[in-house]
């Protein structure tokens, strides 16, 4: 069994109203380091694939299909396991 983490963060060409909230709730708590705040999402996917190349491969047909938004969203992933 493979597991999968994947990686889905909005392009940095695209706002992020939700990253600047927390941005500036940070800050108000005294963090005043920081230059960017991002947010994203992660999606674990366990597979019953031993093959890492074909769990790349699916894992990749999931992204394009479904997981995420090509226009907006960048994804990347790692699987682990096998």
């Amino acid at each position: 069994m493979l597991k999968a983490e994947v990686y889905i963060t909005l392009k940095k060409t695209v706002a992020d109203p939700q990253g600047l909230t927390i941005k500036h709730a940070l800050e108000s708590l005294g963090y005043k380091n920081l230059r960017d705040v991002r947010i994203g999402r992660l999606v674990i996917i366990k597979l019953n694939l031993k093959d890492k190349k074909r769990a790349e491969q699916e894992i990749n047909q999931m992204c394009k299909k479904l997981l995420a938004n090509s226009i907006i969203e960048d994804y990347n992933f790692k699987i682990k396991g096998g």
